[in-house]
């Protein structure tokens, strides 16, 4: 027997594979403590078959884990306080970037801001050049002096990150045991370790982020692998990663990086199964509709394409991870998507979410601000007494009033009037998104498939594609669980890169065969 589990936003997803046979469960999540609402899942299970939860945990080998703890971390900036230490002269590598804009002429757009502030970013007197000689030795005692502004300061983690350490770590070694010897518990990440690759932007950005998430991602994995196996399971923890594989829970914690878009990326994993069995299609999209986001992703030829420019929001105003990633595409139209009316009397959905608390109206645990759901519930496309089939009883009425009073009598329409626009609205974005994939990089949306998944999937999917002229549209059995569904279909990988600069005309190949 295996076990998947995606945590979403709104809801807990859990696949059970036992034999032949696969059994889906759903449980709210719980953001207090996202491991309680795991736990709720696997009781679910274990009531279905009967067995105390105990029984059911020791009965499977695996559990597969995706979560959007990491990515969530970051975007709402509760990550570790960290610190950033690199080469003398080179203090303003997170500020300066590669030097990209997204308005090249407009010179009223603030500066972004840096992963890390530069009242936390520390020179290091040391130099290496591009071959690895040492030009400048490491300053020891300059170290420490830094070592202890930085026990002032009360950092939380830190991460290192030298000029040319992909070269010759000699120096960034040494730094890393100075600061585990005098900051003793204190999380590092050294650049050389993490992503040994050339750009010094990235390869910094990917170091500073790492080493944010260690304080939260270690807790959270640690929590989760002790309470599972207190609750009997003896079997492998597994994490997906941002490239779609499985890796054991333990390297994700030394590496959390890896876990930022955990989430997302296996959706297409399973995508590209059901694509391939069902219709034969060489291209699918695959359009995941949770709670809070709506992801969407590709599957072509038979491969999910991945990307290297990965960005934690706006492009050239966000966050680099320095990482290749499932290529994703999300927007803040999901299920809890929260439908509003501007001040300049227009309609809008989303991108803040009402998520799992309070969550939708009808949930009835204190929402007030009507969703996508709620909308969905008044224009008759959910039966609020058959809604997780039938384990939870949703609140119609109290969604009605919602979309009256917040949203309908501004725009001085009724209740189904606007319940169907808040779902046109909520379409055209989702077709927008799906756009920025497919057309924009010269693939016909009529020669796809769009499967849907998410517990959100079917209020959009068919209008969806319809809206592109898709050459078909595919809930799996599976479609409300598709990302816990991939996570059970994901292989294990371990990514591995070493650097070492040559030229065609003078190849070193005994040290490209070391290398390999």
């Amino acid at each position: 027997m295996r076990l998947a589990c995606d945590t979403g936003g709104t809801f807990t997803d859990l696949v059970v594979e036992d034999g032949d046979r696969i059994q889906f469960f759903k449980a709210s999540t719980t953001p207090d403590d996202p491991v309680r609402g795991v736990l709720d899942s696997v009781k679910l299970a274990a009531d279905h078959y009967g067995v105390a939860t105990r029984d059911l945990l020791a009965r499977a080998t695996a559990f597969v884990h995706g979560t959007t703890r990491a990515i969530n971390a970051i975007l709402t900036g509760s990550t570790a306080k960290t610190a950033f230490l690199t080469t003398e002269g080179h203090r303003d590598v997170l500020v300066i970037r590669e030097g990209g804009r997204i308005e090249p002429f407009n010179f009223r757009v603030p500066y972004p801001e840096p992963y890390v502030p530069r009242r936390l970013t520390f020179e290091i007197p040391e130099r290496v050049n591009a071959e690895g000689q040492v030009l400048k030795p490491l300053d020891e005692a300059a170290v420490l002096a830094v070592v202890q502004r930085l026990k002032a300061l009360k950092v939380e983690a830190v991460g290192v990150c030298l000029l040319w350490s992909i070269v010759n770590a000699q120096h960034e070694r040494r730094l890393g045991e100075l600061l585990a010897k005098h900051l003793p518990g204190v999380p590092v990440t050294l650049s050389h370790e993490l992503n040994p690759t050339l750009r010094e932007y990235r390869r910094a950005s990917a170091t500073v982020i790492d080493a944010s998430l260690k304080p939260l991602m270690f807790a959270y994995l640690d929590g989760l692998t002790n309470r599972l196996r207190e609750a009997g399971f003896n079997g492998r923890t597994l994490m997906v990663t941002s490239q779609g594989g499985i890796m054991d829970a333990e390297a994700v914690a030394r590496a959390p990086i890896h876990s930022i878009n955990s989430g997302p990326a296996m959706a297409p994993v399973a995508g590209r199964f059901y694509a391939g069995r069902d219709f034969g299609n060489a291209v699918a999209i695959v359009a995941d509709t949770g709670g809070t986001s709506y992801d969407v992703s590709l599957v072509r030829d038979g491969r999910i394409p991945w990307t290297r420019e990965t960005w934690l929001g706006q492009r050239f105003r966000g966050h680099m991870t320095g990482f290749p990633s499932v290529d994703v595409k999300s927007i803040g139209a999901g299920g809890g998507s929260i439908a509003w009316v501007d001040t300049g009397g227009l309609l809008q959905v989303g991108p803040k979410s009402a998520g799992s608390t309070p969550g939708p109206v009808a949930y009835g645990k204190g929402g007030v601000e009507p969703t996508v759901t709620d909308c969905s519930i008044a224009h008759g496309y959910i039966d609020p007494e058959f809604f997780l089939g039938g384990a939870m009883k949703l609140d119609r009425e109290a969604a009605i009033a919602a979309v009256r009073d917040k949203v309908a009598t501004k725009l001085e329409l009724s209740v189904e009037e606007t319940a169907a626009s808040v779902l046109a609205l909520a379409t055209e974005k989702m077709v927008g998104a799906i756009d920025e994939i497919t057309v924009n990089q010269g693939i016909d949306p009529q020669a796809a498939v769009l499967i849907g998944g998410g517990g959100a999937a079917g209020i959009n999917a068919v209008a969806v594609g319809k809206r592109l002229g898709c050459a078909g549209v595919l809930i799996p059995e599976a479609g409300a669980l598709l990302s816990a569904a991939g996570a059970l279909m994901s292989e294990l990988s371990s990514d591995h890169a070493q650097m070492l600069f040559c030229t065609s005309d003078r190849f070193p190949l005994d040290k490209v065969g070391a290398v390999i």
